[in-house]
C-alpha cells in the first residue's frame, strides 16, 4: 500500500529507550543500579527513558489464558520503544526467569530493535547471563549490541549511596553502550519507517 508521506532519512527526535529491571527477587541490586544508570542519562538530549521494572508488573503466572492489563501495558511500552537496556543479574550461570517470562509474553514488538545489557553478579559480573540473552533476543530478530557494562563482586561495587566504586570507569562504559543504542535505535527506526511507507 502506497503513502504520500515520505520516509525519513534520519530520526528527528530522541530515541525512546526502555530500561528493563529484570530481577524481581527480594534484596535485588538491580533497582539501585538502575537508579544510578538513569541518573547518568539525565543530560542526554538524544534519549527519552521509560523504566520498566518487572517487579511492578502483575504478569500472569501461566500462558494460554489471555493477556491481562499488565501484559498489554508491557507490550505497548516495548512496541513504542526504539531500543532497550536490560539490567540483569546472573543466577545460576544465566538470567532470571522473570525476564524470560516477560520477553515471551511480548514477542513481536522486540523485532528489529537494538538491545544493550548491563549485568551484575559474582566473579563473572553477570556476563554469562548476557551471553544467554543474546541468543534469546536474536531469535526475536532483535539486535544485541557488542559492548556491555558489567559489575563484579558480591555487592557489585556499589556503596551505601548507590554509587559504583569505579564510577568514572562505569560511566565511560555506559557512555559507549548508550552511544551505540542511539545509533542503532535511530537507524533501525528510520529503516522500519521506510518499510512501512514502501509502495
Amino acid at each position: 500500500m502506497s503513502s504520500n508521506i515520505a520516509p525519513r532519512d534520519r530520526l528527528d527526535r530522541p530515541i525512546g529507550l526502555a530500561v528493563i529491571v529484570a530481577s524481581t527477587r527480594e534484596g535485588r541490586r538491580g533497582r539501585a543500579l538502575t537508579d544510578w544508570l538513569v541518573a547518568r542519562m539525565a543530560d542526554r538530549p538524544d534519549i527519552v527513558v521509560d523504566e520498566i521494572d518487572l517487579d511492578d508488573l502483575d504478569l500472569p503466572t501461566r500462558f494460554g489464558f489471555g493477556a491481562n492489563a499488565a501484559v498489554e501495558d508491557l507490550r505497548r511500552r516495548v512496541d513504542e520503544a526504539d531500543a532497550f537496556l536490560v539490567v540483569t543479574p546472573e543466577y545460576n550461570h544465566s538470567y532470571p526467569a522473570s525476564l524470560k517470562h516477560a520477553i515471551d509474553f511480548v514477542k513481536d514488538p522486540w523485532k528489529r530493535k537494538p538491545v544493550g545489557f548491563v549485568s551484575y553478579g559474582g566473579v563473572s559480573g553477570g556476563l554469562r547471563a548476557v551471553e544467554h540473552l543474546r541468543g534469546v533476543f536474536n531469535e526475536l530478530h532483535a539486535h544485541g549490541i557488542r559492548d556491555t557494562v558489567s559489575f563484579h563482586g558480591p555487592w557489585n561495587g556499589f556503596d551505601d549511596h548507590g554509587r559504583p566504586g569505579d564510577e568514572p570507569g562505569a560511566t565511560a562504559a555506559l557512555g559507549v553502550v548508550l552511544d551505540d543504542l542511539v545509533w542503532w535505535g535511530s537507524a533501525l527506526a528510520v529503516a522500519r519507517d521506510a518499510v512501512m511507507f514502501a509502495p
